[in-house]
């Protein structure tokens, strides 16, 4: 059977792979596009296995939100540059918008859940290693469910923040979200500090303390180490922090004013906890031409 260039094109346009792979899956389909199609799925998700060892430490953190869910999805690529392909990019909206669907943060259960163009994350995924020739992975995601006010932010693509807010309003829990992309706060408000944490604290700020300062009263030297103890306790919460919005508040005397409570965060940056592989190209070069 003849191989058109309308075949070709109806093919690539159904799968998205390049125009010879196309032309090369019709030919040992003898025209069969749905045979060809089916081909050449097999073929991204072999090509999918092929790179799922190496590395995938850029991407994006995508978000969607309705009916009183939130979610961020981070997906990985091997580049930058891939990170920013349209394809990439379709992908990561469409599978924040599958994870509404999912219940939890079970990443497993997001690979199987459907599309709206009817295929699996996983399926999509496959076809996109194909089509972009690195390997992309489907990493994680954060979500709430709840009737509160719930903001999902995602700054530059890199960094994705969800916030549920009690009390305030939506522009409230959207400020608080860009507070934590700018600051990330590890914890809440004091109480959510751990008691080992501000332990070492205190046992780092004694040490740093002169002889003459260790030989002032107890009372006294409690006092100091409290009040220095209280200045680190607000550097890593929410609640202690400057808001960006108005930094001549803190947070705390922000959500006062406005009667609310942050009932939680959740922050996930791109890349965050991988091992990168960092290529010296420059040494490679000189060492093949015998340079080095």
């Amino acid at each position: 059977m003849e191989i058109t260039a309308s075949l070709v094109k109806e093919l690539r346009e159904r799968t998205g792979a390049g125009m010879m792979e196309c032309k090369k899956a019709l030919t040992e389909a003898n025209g069969d596009v749905d045979a060809a199609a089916e081909a050449l799925r097999k073929s991204g998700l072999a090509k999918a296995d092929k790179k799922a060892s190496r590395v995938a430490a850029e991407g994006r953190v995508a978000t969607a939100q309705a009916d009183g869910r939130a979610v961020l999805v981070e997906v990985n690529s091997e580049t930058d540059f891939v990170a920013k392909d349209e394809n990439f990019l379709a992908f990561t909206e469409a599978v924040a918008a599958a994870a509404l669907a999912v219940d939890g943060t079970d990443v497993e259960a997001l690979k199987a859940a459907k599309l709206a163009s009817g295929e699996s994350v996983e399926e999509a995924r496959a076809a996109l290693i194909a089509k972009v020739g690195e390997n992309v992975q489907v990493r994680r995601m954060a979500r709430v469910d709840s009737g509160n006010n719930t903001a999902a932010y995602v700054h530059g693509g890199r960094i994705g923040v969800l916030v549920e807010l009690k009390g305030g309003d939506a522009e409230l829990a959207r400020g608080l979200a860009m507070h934590v992309a700018a600051m990330n706060p590890p914890y809440n408000t004091a109480a959510d500090v751990p008691a080992d944490f501000v332990a070492k604290e205190k046992e780092i700020e004694l040490a740093k303390m002169s002889d003459k300062d260790k030989a002032k009263p107890a009372e006294i030297l409690e006092k100091i180490i409290s009040g220095k103890i209280a200045k680190i306790v607000n550097e890593v919460t929410l609640a202690g922090q400057p808001y960006v919005l108005d930094t001549d508040r803190t947070v705390e005397q922000v959500l006062k004013a406005a009667g609310a409570e942050v009932v939680g965060f959740q922050r996930l940056a791109v890349g965050e906890g991988i091992e990168k592989v960092v290529e010296d190209y420059a040494a490679e070069v000189m060492k093949q031409a015998g340079l080095a």
